[in-house]
């Protein structure tokens, strides 16, 4: 599928920003990497532009420049001008990214979770998670229960209940969150049937 020019024209501008970036922090590509986990090689190239910058890669690079995630790609706000997609630094240590713009009852967030140590330090609050690994291995203590999860696996459960996350193997892990602040769950309306194969005849 081929980038609207519009599009493209925004992803141009991504290059020329991180390079500004940079050497107004005064960070080396070495440092960057160090406080990113992104391989000099790879940053760059999004410095130059032969890499095409994508969410996991901009996420703790914002993180990094403690800039908003549209600071930069540029991008004209669209929706409801007073919700920006800006991180923010979790408690216990992280990125976070909301990416609901209406108030609604459920909110979807992008988390970026490092390694926040081997002792588990479990809150509780009011609300209901559902928590979708994209990359890496996340370590969930949900009361009694100590799991780790990797790209692909999914955890539900009421935040009432003591829990605590950390990346499960030193790199920062990266989830999708919704999560409804009154105990609100999705509603599933459709479900994928399991099809079953009619035994062959042999004969």
């Amino acid at each position: 599928m081929e980038t609207p020019p519009s599009h493209q024209a925004v992803l141009d501008q991504v290059a020329p920003r991180l390079r500004r970036l940079r050497a107004q922090s005064g960070l080396t590509l070495a440092a960057l990497s160090e406080a990113t986990g992104i391989s000099k090689s790879t940053l760059s190239r999004l410095e130059s532009g032969q890499r095409r910058p994508s969410l996991e890669l901009l996420l703790p690079l914002a993180g990094a420049y403690r800039v908003p995630l549209d600071d930069l790609v540029g991008a004209p706000e669209v929706g409801d001008p007073r919700v920006r997609l800006t991180p923010r630094t979790l408690p216990g240590g992280g990125t976070v990214v909301p990416l609901t713009r209406s108030p609604g009852p459920l909110q979807a967030f992008k988390m970026l979770i490092p390694d926040r140590g081997a002792e588990p330090d479990p809150r509780t609050h009011e609300g209901y998670e559902w928590l979708y690994v994209l990359d890496g291995r996340l370590r969930l203590v949900l009361a009694e229960h100590d799991l780790v999860l990797g790209p692909g696996e999914v955890a539900e459960f009421d935040t009432r209940l003591p829990h605590w996350f950390t990346s499960a193997d030193g790199r920062p892990v990266e989830i999708l969150s919704l999560f409804g602040r009154q105990g609100e769950r999705m509603h599933v309306r459709a479900k994928p049937r399991r099809v079953r194969h009619p035994m062959r005849q042999e004969g």
